[in-house]
């Protein structure tokens, strides 16, 4: 059997362990715990303010403008036509050529309207001779026979007239009697009525409805000629102005017929910019306003204009709605080239020192468009008014005032007074 004096060191020495456990216990207890609180109170801290980006606002030039497409053509141009029919025989012009006023483009076949001409030549001719005959005085031979009457009647008009007044000047001298003077005087009389006769008879030769006929055929046959050189004429396709041909069509051998495009010429060292212009953008749009023009295909390049004409009604374009504004550009190089498609940046307004935000920290709520403003750790409702605008920025008229921050759009819902941890964007 143990001593005592050994049992109660064994007492004592459970006693002491059972202490130290317990201490053990309670300290792991304790670190526990305290870490359970650390992060519900982290928990609770974030969800009672959550990260928030903030952005200042800021005073700056703002450009009020927004961009759509648009398509480029000559400011002058003409289409040139075939206006006769015909097969192409000769091409005297290649695309992107540059023409002056009257230079050949094409010429048609023209066997034809030669033969046409020479036709109407000979027509013209035989119709001339035949009123030559007319006014002539009829028939050859009956106008010798009387022209050659009338010759002799004058000769014996003359005899007659010499000695009419010979007689008469002897009758005052009484050389001779009154009665020889008197019949001398009867004799020219009845000279002169014969040759009078002798004239009408001539006229009447020429009939005036032969004479009208003859000249209507004449007209006629005019008629037909001018109008084979105007076919002849069609026949070689001139430029109707100065440019460049900028689209040619037809090639050799192709028949064409009256009005079948052959070119067109333009002016491609001015250029009109047909603005397209959505409809919920047509109150932007203003005559006068800055017009800066973009090429996808020449990075770098600009052409500037302006707004020289307003869209005149609104029409569907695929699944748009628009109107189309005109504004003219340089273009002296010839890059730009007619139906080529553009981008458009069309500068409605600038403010100068304006109080401007990003368009993502505004936010409609109830109807009231405002934003939250930072203000002591939690952010704040404030309405504002806004003004111009540009692709990110827009101007505050009223409602917030220099050096306020405000919040930018987050996945997070905000309420007015909540409490926020303040972040960069």
């Amino acid at each position: 059997m143990p001593q005592p004096e050994m049992a109660l060191g064994l007492s004592h020495l459970g006693q002491c362990g059972v202490r130290n456990m317990s201490r053990t216990t309670v300290v792991l207890i304790v670190v526990i715990l305290a870490l359970v609180g650390a992060v519900v109170w982290v928990r609770q801290r974030s969800a009672a303010a959550p990260p928030v980006p903030f952005a200042k606002i800021r005073r700056e030039t703002l450009v009020s403008s927004f961009t759509t497409n648009a398509r480029v053509e000559p400011t002058v141009w003409a289409p040139v036509r075939a206006e006769r029919a015909g097969t192409v025989v000769r091409l005297a012009v290649e695309k992107g050529q540059v023409v002056r006023k009257g230079a050949l483009l094409a010429e048609l076949a023209s066997q034809d309207a030669q033969a046409e001409a020479a036709s109407a030549e000979a027509s013209l001719a035989a119709a001339r001779a035949q009123l030559d005959t007319i006014l002539g005085g009829g028939a050859a031979q009956a106008q010798v026979d009387i022209a050659n009457e009338i010759a002799r009647e004058r000769l014996d008009l003359d005899a007659a007239q010499r000695d009419s007044d010979i007689l008469k000047r002897l009758a005052e001298k009484q050389a001779a009697t009154r009665q020889d003077a008197t019949e001398a005087a009867q004799r020219v009389e009845r000279l002169r009525t014969a040759i009078a006769g002798l004239e009408k008879k001539r006229a009447a030769l020429v009939d005036p409805t032969d004479r009208a006929a003859a000249e209507a055929k004449v007209r006629e046959a005019q008629a037909a000629l001018d109008q084979a050189h105007v076919q002849l004429d069609r026949s070689s396709i001139h430029s109707p102005l100065d440019g460049t041909v900028y689209d040619l069509p037809v090639r050799k051998g192709a028949f064409l017929n009256a009005g079948d495009p052959v070119a067109d010429v333009g002016d491609l060292g001015r250029m009109q910019v047909r603005i397209q212009v959505d409809e919920p953008e047509l109150g932007r749009i203003g005559l006068g306003m800055p017009v800066a023009v973009t090429w996808d295909a020449a990075p770098g390049r600009r052409w500037d204009g302006t707004v020289e004409k307003m869209p005149t009604e609104v029409a569907p374009l695929g699944t748009r709605q628009i109107g189309v504004a005109l504004a003219t550009i340089e273009n002296a190089d010839r890059v730009l080239v007619p139906g080529t498609n553009v981008n458009v940046e069309v500068t409605s307004q600038v403010v100068a020192n304006g109080l401007t935000i990003a368009k993502e920290a505004v936010r409609t709520e109830k109807g009231q468009t405002g934003v939250y403003v930072l203000r002591d750790g939690h952010v704040e409702w404030r309405p504002v008014k806004l003004g111009a605008s540009s692709i990110t920025r827009v101007v505050v008229v009223s409602g917030l005032d220099d050096g306020a921050e405000v919040a930018l759009r987050t996945e997070r819902v905000l309420h007015n007074g909540q409490t926020v941890s303040p972040m960069e964007p």
